[in-house]
């Protein structure tokens, strides 16, 4: 045999074996941008990072938490799409990004998360602003509150349109946080999924600014942003059968650039990992013992309702360990926890799910004892 044969015969082999080595090879990741994140969105579990904690400016992905704020208050009955708003001077004469609002005019509350969402327009944010929050600066108050609630540490509002201004700043990991809140919304969707719309009744015509709708399959939507400062950056969310992917680029050095960085981090996730919904193992009891009790076992039943992402090709080194208590002590009430069942993927756990128990227990009383021996003697 020689030596060059050999060595295919070995590499065949080992790509049989070890299928995930020629994965990661294929699957390295060559982002240019300065920060980036891609984070799995019903889980929030985070797959790859660079800088994600990196403070810096981010122009109008900044903008996101407007349309979070805006379509929390409309979920909530606060405001309405269809009210309609009286523009003021302060957001007509808003420069940069704009869909051309004259002060006196009144645009809905649809028109104007729909120039956010799309355009980035900044009278619309001001517009907006004034009209939930009541002025400009209790709105960027609003904004600051909702995002310590998210828990973006790294991110602080200094106004409502994303700018340059010193301190106004966020990072990758908390711009993925407020895109993956906003994704919870159903009622965001046809905003930041269109790709060309209108407003003012059909008179001006808006193009979505996210050329990843027309250009990446699964493209959901959110936001994309840019300014001498902030570079080229974007917040993506795209969907593939049952797993969706948030990725944010932040620095990027131009717009084909940031859709390209956008892309490949949605690439690798996409053709690296898998949802897997577990299944509650068929050993597991569905009853323990109880003492002191009337009774002397009761029902149990695991909480198993959630999922989890793994590389692909590991779905079956997954173990699940089974943890419940032999018995229990009187009395008992519905949904107390007397067990776990955690899956694990080598020395990382994936999920833990409570075990609970699904009726109650009296504690043993010989009242009850006489009386249940009682009807048991007359029913013979």
């Amino acid at each position: 045999m020689t030596l060059k044969k050999f060595f295919s015969i070995m590499l065949a082999i080992m790509l049989l074996l070890f299928p995930q080595i020629c994965l990661a090879e294929n699957n390295k990741l060559e982002i240019s941008s300065q920060s980036y994140i891609l984070m799995e969105q019903t889980t929030g579990e985070l797959i790859c990072e660079k800088n994600s904690h990196e403070v810096r400016s981010a122009a109008s992905v900044m903008k996101t938490m407007i349309l979070l704020v805006a379509i929390e208050a409309v979920d909530c009955g606060k405001i309405s799409e269809g009210d309609m708003v009286n523009i003021s001077d302060a957001a007509a004469g808003i420069s940069g990004a704009n869909v051309w609002l004259k002060s006196g005019e009144s645009v809905s509350v649809r028109d104007l998360i729909k120039s956010v969402a799309m355009v980035s327009a900044n009278d619309a944010c001001i517009a907006l602003a004034e009209f939930i929050g009541g002025s400009e600066g209790k709105f960027i108050a609003m904004l600051n509150e909702r995002a310590k609630d998210i828990g973006m540490n790294d991110t602080i509002f200094k106004d409502c349109i994303g700018s340059d201004e010193d301190g106004n700043v966020t990072s990758a990991y908390d711009m993925a946080l407020v895109s993956r809140e906003l994704m919870e919304h159903d009622s965001i969707l046809p905003y930041i999924s269109t790709w060309i719309d209108h407003i003012r009744d059909g008179q001006t015509q808006i193009v979505n600014t996210n050329k990843l709708l027309k250009t990446y399959q699964g493209t959901i939507g959110i936001k994309t942003g840019t300014s001498e400062k902030a570079g080229s950056c974007m917040s993506a969310c795209a969907k593939r059968d049952n797993l969706t992917l948030i990725a944010v680029v932040l620095g990027g050095s131009d717009s084909k650039t940031r859709f390209r960085d956008i892309a490949s981090l949605l690439d690798y996730g996409f053709s690296s990992y898998i949802m897997v919904e577990p299944k509650t193992p068929e050993t597991l009891i569905n009853e323990i013992k109880v003492k002191g009790g009337m009774n002397s076992k009761v029902g149990i039943t695991p909480q198993v309702d959630g999922k989890f992402i793994i590389p692909k090709g590991k779905e079956r080194e997954v173990d699940c360990e089974v943890c419940v208590e032999d018995e229990i002590i009187a009395p008992i009430s519905v949904g107390i926890k007397v067990g776990s069942i955690i899956y694990r993927l080598g020395d990382k756990t994936l999920a833990e799910y409570d075990i609970l128990t699904t009726s109650s227990v009296e504690k043993i009383n010989f009242l009850l004892v006489l009386k249940k021996l009682w009807h048991s003697f007359l029913a013979l």
